[in-house]
């Protein structure tokens, strides 16, 4: 019958069901040990070969995950398995601050008071062209204008200025106002609000 030869191909598992709930743990854990290893360059997606590493990672363990396997089930218990790890480790990074600085390692700081820690680039395979496009991009024109730069844990760039920018002095002193208005408001309701002495 036709129905069941495409059911059958549809749904049985061609590999034994531990088999399919095992490939992508181990796939799964496996890449998170290696983006770990090689840095967190991976991750900021500094030039188009980063880029291009990423996109093709996961073509590259696609058999690993599936195996000989095209089934609808084999597919579910995959993608099951994938995010069943990923919830597993997030309550437990969640749960453990020393076990996420294990896995996750800290920021590095690759500018500190407008100096440039070639140290630390190095560390992260950085080039100086590339943490100048990093800072142009947050709207500075030199490494002198910045107090802070971070490369943190998942590949965002955290970059502080000396000054704080135009909004920033425009809401502290929005701020400072608002606090002046209320203080006046308090002191004319001061009065009002003693009850009567005789």
């Amino acid at each position: 019958m036709p129905h069941s030869v495409l059911f059958d191909h549809m749904f049985q598992l061609p590999l034994p069901f531990l088999e399919k709930l095992l490939r992508p743990v181990i796939v799964y854990l496996v890449l998170v040990l290696l983006l770990r290893l090689f840095g967190k360059r991976e991750l900021a997606q500094l030039n188009p070969f980063d880029l291009v590493v990423l996109l093709s990672l996961s073509n590259t363990v696609q058999n690993a995950i599936i195996g000989e396997d095209n089934s609808v089930t084999g597919g579910v218990i995959g993608a099951f398995s994938l995010l069943a790890i990923n919830w597993l480790v997030v309550r437990v990074l969640f749960r453990s601050r020393r076990l996420t600085r294990a896995i996750e390692g800290r920021a590095a700081v690759l500018i500190h008071n407008g100096q440039v820690d070639l140290k630390a680039l190095r560390r992260e395979s950085l080039t100086r062209e590339e943490l100048l496009d990093v800072i142009h991009r947050q709207g500075f024109e030199n490494f002198h204008q910045v107090h802070k730069c971070e490369l943190e844990p998942n590949g965002t760039f955290y970059v502080e200025a000396f000054e704080p920018s135009g909004a920033d002095k425009q809401h502290t002193e929005l701020l400072a106002r608002l606090d002046a208005l209320s203080r006046e408001v308090a002191a004319l309701r001061g009065p009002e609000l003693k009850p009567e002495t005789r």
